[in-house]
């Protein structure tokens, strides 16, 4: 049987882990998380099947998605 998902709460601030995703996001969101890796979760993303994913916001207002692994 699935063990049921635990979601970090909407609003909650995390931090992302730079080595985890350095390899699949754009340059002007590395210099984004090197400044500030913090952000606030603002909604849930489900992934391709392996999990579901959250959708943080940033201080400049910028939104990405990450997988549950990427994150702290």
């Amino acid at each position: 049987m699935p063990q049921p998902a635990t979601l970090t709460r909407i609003g909650s601030k995390i931090k992302v882990n730079l080595d985890r995703v350095r390899d699949r996001i754009p340059p002007n969101l590395i210099t984004q998380l090197e400044n500030d890796p913090r952000g606030t979760v603002r909604d849930y993303k489900m992934t391709d099947g392996t999990g579901i994913g959250v959708v943080l916001e940033f201080s400049n207002g910028q939104k990405s998605w990450f997988f549950e692994d990427e994150i702290k």
